[in-house]
């Protein structure tokens, strides 16, 4: 399908609104959490219904990735979609701490469907030269969902209930189900595939210690202790055998050839975990700075990051037009990654006394660095690979982004609390300054490394144009073996 065919627009807006449901749902509940934590009890164990989702969000999505590529990835999307479901209306009737934990493990099961699956159907409706006119709506729904969750969070949970917070799914879960069950066309051919079990369960081994390490280590226990250090050890245990399955699999649920074929695709990835730690990074810690330091409201958390989320938008648009008029997209990785040292560099040096407005020029720096970074890098990565592989290579740019803004996010935690810890009253807020700028000195390092992998990206002609033919055809199996 091109940009000729008007179904490829509407088409979408169902693929996104199921897309945004998995981004806003984080950002909803974290608002809700006070509110549930009265009603529940459970303060102990209030992290695991942030850390049950993004879990098993980060385990199940090159699952999800590989299941698309072998069953075809219209049914399994709409799959994804069932359970988050099924997982958001039993979290809304929980009426334990434990129940709602477990319940949010299973939502997040299915939004690591959703996001790798809208991204693999992208890729497949849309040629890579075309696919820089709809840049804009998936920066648009990343912004809504940062900037949006918090504040539907707040409305509904005054007005209507904690438990609305997850009942809201439900019809815009219903639409998006229905809307992409009749409006996505996709031509299916039939293959023998073989699951590789053994891949999947190491995978999850590595997948959950890594990030369990990385939530527990300098919060719950110290980074040297003993849980944290095997966890870590476990996690690297896990990887080495997960890639040496890899290369005996018939049919590997992560292909080593995505990351052998081209340099591109490593590359890319690695520009994509940078853009997660700066994303995590911003809308955990910017309102908190702002909100601690600059006394903003918390009320209107979610506008708080408008100066940064709108030039995302903005210079998403204008990168991806410009790559479809004209082939030629390495520029705006290394462009961005420039944009991201500098705007990150700058909000290393706030103190006490930095206005809301220098902060906000700053952040500006920074959304016009992930506009130009974030949906770059994920078509770099998806024209790297075959076709065949499509939902596996856009599941693993899925799964580095999360990944790198969950380990992000669990060091500058360690760095935020050291830098508070242990001060008088009349310290916290210089403690709080300086947490916040050691998070974003090292911020800029890791930007830094995404602008090395950036110079080395090689501009290698992009897939289909104007007149591209129809999306190869989707594979669609007969009875697993």
């Amino acid at each position: 399908m091109t940009d000729n065919q008007p179904q490829v627009r509407w088409t979408l807006l169902g693929v996104m609104l199921a897309m945004l449901l998995a981004m806003l749902d984080n950002m909803v509940v974290g608002t809700a959490m006070p509110t549930i934590v009265g009603d529940l009890g459970g303060l102990e164990h209030i992290a695991w219904v942030v850390t049950a989702y993004t879990l098993t969000t980060a385990i199940s999505t090159p699952i999800w990735g590989k299941f698309g590529d072998l069953y075809g990835r219209k049914h399994v999307f709409l799959a994804a979609i069932v359970v988050f479901l099924a997982g958001s209306g039993l979290a809304g009737a929980a009426h334990t701490m434990t129940e709602l934990i477990g319940f949010r493990a299973l939502q997040g099961i299915g939004a690591g469907g959703l996001g790798a699956g809208a991204f693999a159907l992208i890729a497949t409706l849309v040629p890579p030269r075309e696919r820089g006119r709809y840049q804009g709506m998936t920066a648009s729904v990343m912004a809504l969902g940062t900037i949006g969750g918090p504040l539907l969070g707040g409305v509904v949970t005054e007005h209507l209930g904690w438990r609305w917070a997850f009942y809201l799914n439900l019809p815009l879960g219903a639409l998006a189900l229905v809307w992409c069950a009749l409006m996505l066309k996709l031509p299916v051919t039939r293959v023998q595939a073989r699951i590789d079990w053994a891949g999947i369960g190491l995978l999850t081994a590595a997948i959950g210690a890594l990030t369990l390490g990385a939530t527990w280590g300098g919060s719950t226990y110290p980074w040297g202790s003993w849980p944290v250090v095997s966890l870590l050890a476990g996690a690297a245990v896990f990887a080495i055998a997960f890639v040496a399955s890899q290369r005996r699999a018939v049919e590997p649920v992560l292909p080593l050839r995505i990351f052998t074929g081209h340099r591109n695709f490593p590359l890319a990835l690695a520009v994509i975990t940078a853009a997660g730690v700066v994303m995590f990074g911003c809308s955990l810690y910017l309102p908190l700075f702002q909100q601690t330091v600059q006394h903003a409201s918390a009320a209107n958390s979610g506008l708080l990051l408008l100066p940064l989320m709108i030039p995302v938008v903005v210079m998403s648009q204008i990168a991806g037009r410009r790559m479809t008029a004209t082939g030629r997209y390495k520029i705006f990785p290394v462009l961005g990654a420039g944009f991201l040292i500098a705007g990150t560099g700058l909000l290393a040096t706030m103190t006490v006394h930095t206005s809301r407005t220098t902060t906000s020029c700053y952040m500006a720096l920074i959304g016009v660095g992930l506009g130009f970074t974030m949906q770059m890098a994920t078509t770099i990565a998806q024209n790297s690979v075959e076709m065949r592989d499509m939902g596996t290579a856009s599941a693993a740019t899925n799964l580095f982004r999360t990944l790198g803004g969950s380990v992000g996010v669990a060091v500058f935690g360690t760095l935020f609390t050291n830098a508070v810890t242990g001060r008088v009253a009349a310290a916290q807020l210089a403690g709080a300054a300086a947490g916040v700028r050691h998070i974003f000195l090292v911020t800029a390092v890791v930007c830094a490394v995404a602008l090395l992998a950036a110079v080395f990206l090689e501009e290698v002609p992009l897939r289909g144009g104007p007149a591209a033919k129809a999306p190869t055809p989707e594979p669609q199996t007969a009875l697993a073996k």
